[in-house]
């Protein structure tokens, strides 16, 4: 008989895959995917900024993560939907850290409502977060990156920018483009030896998502998992971090799915 107990894995012990690294990570205040990347980021070597539109977590985070003693790890505000703020985190963080090897684009926006009940204002809020936000973000570093000849730049996208979900017609519009705008950059950054690639997870479970998702969902979501379960956030951080890392420097423009859903 098959064993049927659902385990969680512990996280792997750190390679320095990111030893002497320095990286940006967008969004990463709170429990979710973003402060597990900043999180194993340090952990696996790397100088870490970290950026978020909310300032009580946002200090919240870096005191967590510099009490951890893994590595130098600092903070700014910054919204990616205002162009200038934008710009002042990539200025603060190449001066700061001495350049940017690596930008997690993390922020995201997402939402519930049927698209015939769905307003222009909830449509633009999730677009301009999620997509046109990764594009400044993109845009801003990637002409630092040009120009010092290096670098790496990892997007954090959805299953849903594949698959269908009611209520999510405009996070998973956001995410699609997501994808596109990774393969595009891709190629644009490919004579310049930077690379762009994309992760695209299904449901990493933490604690702001049951706040923002209606009853039921999460329950329904975990059920069509293969593994029975959700992913914890530092599962798909760890992919993340593979492909900042040299153990992909033959990929670029690629979406990979962290993910174990079936149809």
């Amino acid at each position: 008989m098959a064993n049927t107990e659902i385990r969680t894995p512990q996280c792997p012990e750190a390679r320095d895959l990111l030893g002497g690294k320095t990286v940006l990570v967008t969004a990463a205040a709170g429990t979710g995917i973003g402060f597990a990347v900043a999180k194993r980021c340090l952990e696996e070597g790397a100088t870490v900024m970290i950026s978020d539109i909310h300032e009580r977590r946002l200090g919240e985070a870096v005191e967590a993560l510099s009490e951890r003693g893994t590595g130098r790890v600092s903070g700014r505000l910054c919204n990616v939907t205002e162009e200038e703020q934008v710009q002042a985190l990539a200025d603060a963080a190449a001066a700061e850290m001495g350049r940017i090897d690596v930008l997690v684009n993390n922020a995201g926006l997402g939402g519930f409502a049927k698209l015939v009940d769905m307003t222009d204002a909830q449509w633009n809020a999730v677009i301009n977060v999620s997509l046109t936000g990764t594009f400044r973000m993109t845009r801003a570093v990637l002409r630092r990156m040009s120009a010092q000849g290096s670098g790496v730049i990892v997007n954090n996208a959805s299953v849903l920018g594949w698959r269908a979900q009611a209520g999510q017609a405009h996070y998973a519009a956001s995410k699609a483009g997501v994808m596109a705008l990774t393969r595009c950059a891709a190629i644009e950054a490919a004579e310049y030896n930077v690379r762009v690639n994309a992760v695209s997870p299904s449901l990493a479970m933490h604690e702001f998502l049951s706040k923002v998702t209606p009853g039921g969902l999460l329950e329904e979501l975990t059920a069509r998992e293969a593994m029975g379960r959700a992913a914890e956030p530092w599962e798909v951080a760890n992919v993340i971090v593979f492909l900042a890392s040299d153990y992909s420097s033959y990929m670029t423009g690629e979406v990979v799915s962290v993910s174990s859903q079936h149809p």
